[in-house]
């Protein structure tokens, strides 16, 4: 390895943050699940969740949206509902759904530095009852158009820059948040990888 390039891992790892996750239930299409693993990367989240409870197990992510950034993401796939949530609660302290309803509250009104665990639900019917009865709360990005949606994957870029500013504000960027033990894991998996 490159002395360049364990310094470019090194840079990367020590950005990660351990305190925030996206999870994506029951998205379809395997570039919109790409796109949103572009963002995590992009913005330091280490670990995502797939669940599946209405449709298979992805098998392939679409690589050109990805740019391959699964390869540096931990991707953890569910298909039982329940089973991710209860996983969930022992890493996150909180568990929010984006979903329109009365008592949603501003994406600018949350504290993303805290322990979150963020859900966005599937292009057509957005999260499901099931979700929402097993979280904490549910939140919206605000909007002022005709169309009170956006794309998943847009929807999840806006949430985790959101949550960027935020933690970028407190110092969340400035020290490593990820375990010792989890550094050097992912930097010999990414050591052994063929590019950067």
């Amino acid at each position: 390895m490159t002395p360049q390039r364990k310094s470019r891992i090194g840079s990367v790892l020590s950005h990660r943050q351990s305190d925030l996750t996206i999870v994506l239930e029951n998205v379809f299409d395997p570039h919109n699940i790409s796109a949103v693993m572009r963002s995590c990367d992009a913005v330091g989240i280490q670990e995502i969740y797939v669940l599946n409870t209405k449709i298979p197990r992805h098998k392939k992510w679409g690589s050109r949206s990805s740019s391959s950034a699964a390869k540096w993401l931990t991707i953890h796939q569910f298909d039982d509902a329940e089973m991710c949530v209860s996983t969930l609660r022992k890493r996150y302290n909180r568990i929010l759904t984006t979903h329109l309803s009365s008592d949603a509250v501003s994406l600018y009104k949350l504290d993303l530095t805290i322990s979150t665990a963020l859900i966005f639900g599937n292009e057509h019917a957005g999260v499901s009852d099931e979700i929402k009865s097993l979280c904490d709360g549910n939140f919206i990005i605000p909007q002022v158009g005709m169309i009170q949606s956006l794309n998943i994957s847009v929807a999840c870029a806006v949430s985790l820059y959101e949550a960027f500013r935020q933690k970028q504000a407190v110092g969340h960027y400035d020290g490593q948040k990820l375990s010792e033990e989890a550094y050097q894991s992912l930097a010999t998996l990414w050591g052994m990888q063929n590019e950067l």
